[in-house]
């Protein structure tokens, strides 16, 4: 499958894959064909989804040859009901075998996916319904999330068709197992202007929004190409094993590790469609479905070292990554002594493939570190005012001649938001708005969103460094460092903090006081929490990411 994408897939160090990493773009190239039916046609019986949930006894597998035949069938479907080259079509469909088959489907129509996260209201299906003008709507059978879907209809003018997968089919929906498994295995490939691959539109992903309204980032048909280098460099994926990625398909992050990488290079996705999140019960699902390489976002890592990880076998796990937000060290190295596994971690955005990461095997582990740069982009740290950063000092991380170059993995544009592009895109260069520093070994070490960095008393202070020194002490289960207004110094830092259960911590002024001192003995006494709140839980977007601008527009209201 790759030996016509990449001339080399093995390197000798790190330099060596920085410097002659390249893809090529087969002409035209589109998932649904060339991935997934080109995988059929060599080997119609090769493994593709291993898929279970809490009522499974067994898991259940399909083969690529099932893939290709489901998603026909599907493909025929979405035909029967008016959908075509460019409509748009929302699905949200959790971890169902369905959200497969339909992305697939909808790959080889040309219509454009927008995968949805079931945390959806009324006022976010209208919002996003109105803004990309979609066509038709598949959702689970869940009660609440067919409610949030009738009461938006009323002011959806785009959405002709509505579908449910499951057992209780809404009035007025099609019930898409039914109608899908009725359709013909058979499908005719579009010829002509109604084929669709390469740089057409294949993905519409809504951003998480936890700044401002929720931004439409397209990808083209080049994003899996994209994220080979995800798959294989980062999450060591390898034809024939199990990955599993921890993600709700209405994140990106299921884009990253669930579909198009993996795929590519032939291995298996695991699937633990899980209803709400149980450590213990994930645990036994990842024993159960014999995975060899595992990703997920540090929330669920914290939870998964307060459990009994004998429950896995962890010599058969021959790789863990992290992603979503950055590692605190000290759930590195709970992680690393309890299971021998380091946590390997990487960075991008809904924007992009992977940025930075570890990739291995060349890049021992820095704690803290998000790795060096991937070898798709040529990317670089900036300062304010445009010039590359030495080491040690902080800068925006940049994709130099983005415009130009239109490396695979990087997202065509903002749907529909010229200010937005105006903003991001500056000579040519697409501008990510996060900041990071280089040390002396190359080694990038994430700071924050721009707007996260605190500037107090002339001092610049990376959030996620407070965070890590508060991480450390036992009463800490999650805590969000952001800036509070200050009169003398601007900005002070201040801590919102959730006590891990269990302990014997109480939100007292004595334990303010000993986290004050425990960042202070840890890090620069400088950057120590001069202000400490302590609350049941933080404000998280709907693909689970701390909103630091939502606890900043909250104190700023206290203080009016």
């Amino acid at each position: 499958m790759l030996e016509k994408i990449l001339p080399r897939q093995d390197f000798s160090s790190y330099e060596d894959f920085k410097e002659n990493y390249r893809v090529v773009v087969p002409p035209g190239f589109n998932f649904g064909y060339d991935c997934i039916d080109a995988w059929a046609e060599q080997q119609d019986d090769k493994p593709a989804l291993a898929w279970m949930n809490d009522e499974s006894e067994d898991v259940a597998v399909y083969s690529f040859g099932d893939l290709k035949r489901m998603s026909n069938q599907a493909a025929n479907f979405f035909k029967s009901h008016g959908i075509r080259k460019g409509d748009t079509v929302m699905l949200i469909l959790k971890q169902r075998v369905e959200v497969w088959v339909a992305m697939i489907a909808l790959h080889k129509i040309g219509a454009i996916a927008i995968p949805a996260t079931y945390l959806l209201t009324p006022k976010d299906i209208v919002y996003r319904v109105e803004l990309a003008d979609i066509k038709m709507i598949v959702t689970i059978d869940d009660k609440e999330i067919v409610e949030h879907v009738n009461d938006a209809m009323p002011e959806c003018t785009t959405v002709k068709a509505l579908a449910a997968v499951g057992d209780n089919i809404p009035q007025g929906w099609f019930d898409f197992r039914r109608e899908v498994a009725a359709q013909s295995i058979d499908w005719a490939k579009p010829t002509g202007d109604e084929y669709a691959g390469e740089r057409d539109i294949m993905l519409l992903y809504f951003t998480s929004g936890t700044a401002s309204h929720p931004k439409m980032v397209i990808h083209d048909y080049t994003l899996p190409l994209g994220h080979i280098v995800t798959a294989k460099y980062w999450q060591r994926v390898e034809d024939g094993t199990r990955h599993l990625t921890a993600s709700d398909s209405g994140w990106a992050k299921f884009a990253w590790g669930k579909i198009y990488g993996q795929w590519m290079c032939g291995a298996v996705i695991a699937a633990y469609d899980q209803e709400m999140f149980k450590p213990s019960k994930f645990l036994t699902a990842i024993q159960k479905l014999e995975v060899a390489t595992f990703c997920a976002p540090p929330t669920i890592f914290r939870f998964l070292i307060k459990e009994d990880l004998s429950k896995v076998d962890w010599s058969k796990v021959k790789q863990c990554s992290i992603a979503g937000e950055p590692l605190n060290p000290e759930v590195y190295n709970q992680w690393l002594k309890m299971t021998g596994l380091p946590l390997v971690e990487g960075f991008g955005q809904t924007e992009t493939s992977v940025l930075i990461a570890n990739f291995q095997p060349w890049i021992p582990v820095k704690p803290g570190s998000t790795g060096k740069f991937s070898p798709i982009f040529d990317l670089a740290l900036l300062n304010d005012d445009g010039v590359p950063c030495e080491d040690g000092e902080q800068g925006e991380i940049v994709i130099r001649n983005a415009e130009r170059d239109r490396p695979v993995g990087l997202f065509r544009e903002y749907y529909r938001a010229p200010d937005t592009m105006e903003k991001t895109w500056i000579g040519g260069d697409y501008h990510t708005g996060d900041m990071a520093w280089r040390d002396s070994d190359g080694y990038i070490w994430f700071v924050g969103r721009n707007d996260d960095v605190i500037k107090c008393s002339g001092y610049r202070i990376s959030p996620f460094e407070v965070e890590s020194a508060l991480m450390e002490h036992p009463s800490v289960l999650e805590c969000a460092v952001t800036a509070a207004d200050d009169p003398v110094r601007g900005q002070v830092v201040k801590a919102t903090v959730v006590l891990a259960p269990n302990r014997g911590y109480e939100p007292t002024p004595e334990l303010a006081k000993e986290l004050q001192d425990h960042v202070k003995q840890t890090t620069a006494p400088y950057k120590y929490p001069r202000i400490i709140e302590f609350v049941e839980q933080l404000p998280k977007s709907i693909s689970g990411k701390i909103q630091r601008g939502q606890i900043r527009k909250n104190d700023g209201a206290k203080s009016e």
